[in-house]
């Protein structure tokens, strides 16, 4: 018999082409009147539609979000909601404005309401993460839950295909490690298949004909699978390397993950043998590390640490904070076997299931 817990949370998923049309009338729902709508400065031209068509339910937009959530950004943010007097917020982008949406309901406890224009799945995760004196540290609350989420493809489209593969890599290292985390279960095992098997058919289509509405909307399907994975089971190594590689030297986070995903399923997999099969299924393939960095080279997607500027001085470094408050793992931990890790992402080595054996 399995055993297992399973938590569903309230959350109201709002699907469709043109779906940003219904903004004032979700914040209505959730009886915000003066959002703050929030945005990167390359984002601002979405953060100025989603103003016009809120209307009176949008209080101010601040628009100096940024990558991995500096502690001073997510301060300034609070700031600026308690000016507004915002009684909401509304995320509208990537990753990075999703995080500082959590930031300031972490300090705040205002709602939010996500639309997201990447495949990170953030908007429907409890987790957030700051970063401070080149540490980014993560919790989890489910205070930062976002209420609503609008998922309209069309809004993706600006997304050039580069960032759209990392950003669906990303998705997939969300899912594929929730197959073997510590409170793993049926539903968000299946949740995770499903999500990865559609964002690996999607990629492709996207990267080859970025205007392919229906390629995104696939995407989109799976980048929520995949995210409410990540947003209901732990995590193990992958997240933890990535969270190091980003908070102490500032690698790009999509990015960060889409190299490492290969090579953390290399060392994983041959202990969690429940994972390696779904994975098996979800990809098509006997070798789902090999085949997911054949999928990272079909994309275009960087291929090492190296390309992303670590340098190969900061591997032992970064090996030694990698073990520092480990995440659960369902494979034993040592320095060696991380820092043999990293060097081999470092150099962008293909991997498959034989090549962590000896560590």
């Amino acid at each position: 018999m399995i055993a297992f817990t399973y938590t569903s949370r309230p959350g109201r998923i709002v699907f469709g082409a043109g779906a940003i049309e219904r903004v004032a009338e979700e914040l209505d729902e959730l009886c915000i009147r003066r959002a703050l709508v929030l945005c990167t400065p390359e984002q601002r031209f979405l953060a100025d539609r989603v103003r016009r068509i809120a209307g009176e339910h949008c209080a101010d937009v601040f628009d100096r979000a940024v990558m991995h959530v500096p502690v001073e950004t997510a301060q300034e943010g609070v700031a600026a909601a308690l000016a507004a007097g915002a009684d909401g917020l509304v995320a509208a982008g990537g990753g990075s404005t999703l995080g500082l949406a959590k930031a300031i309901a972490l300090e705040t406890s205002l709602p939010i309401l996500a639309i997201p224009t990447t495949y990170a799945g953030s908007e429907v995760t409890p987790i957030y993460g700051m970063t401070s004196a080149g540490e980014k540290k993560t919790g989890k609350s489910y205070r930062v839950l976002p209420r609503t989420v609008i998922y309209d493809a069309c809004l993706t489209l600006t997304l050039p295909a580069a960032l759209s593969a990392t950003s669906g890599l990303n998705a997939i290292a969300h899912a594929a490690e929730g197959l073997y985390a510590q409170d793993a279960n049926p539903v968000m095992s299946l949740f995770a298949e499903e999500g990865i098997r559609s964002l690996a058919h999607a990629l492709p289509r996207i990267v080859e004909q970025p205007d392919d509405i229906a390629a995104r909307e696939a995407a989109q399907y799976g980048a929520w699978l995949c995210g409410t994975v990540l947003g209901s089971v732990g995590m193990a190594l992958h997240h933890k390397l990535c969270h190091t590689l980003g908070g102490m030297f500032d690698l790009p986070h999509a990015e960060t993950h889409a190299v490492m995903l290969p090579y953390s399923m290399a060392f994983n997999l041959p202990a969690a043998p429940a994972a390696h099969e779904r994975l098996c299924r979800a990809l098509d393939t006997p070798e789902p590390a090999t085949s997911l960095y054949d999928l990272g080279r079909s994309l275009h997607a960087p291929a090492s640490l190296k390309a992303l500027g670590l340098r190969a001085a900061d591997i032992p470094t970064a090996a030694a904070a990698a073990m520092q408050a480990p995440y659960y793992n369902p494979r034993p931990l040592s320095y060696e076997a991380v820092h043999r890790l990293l060097t081999s992402a470092f150099d962008g080595m293909r991997p498959d299931s034989r090549t962590f054996e000896s560590v």
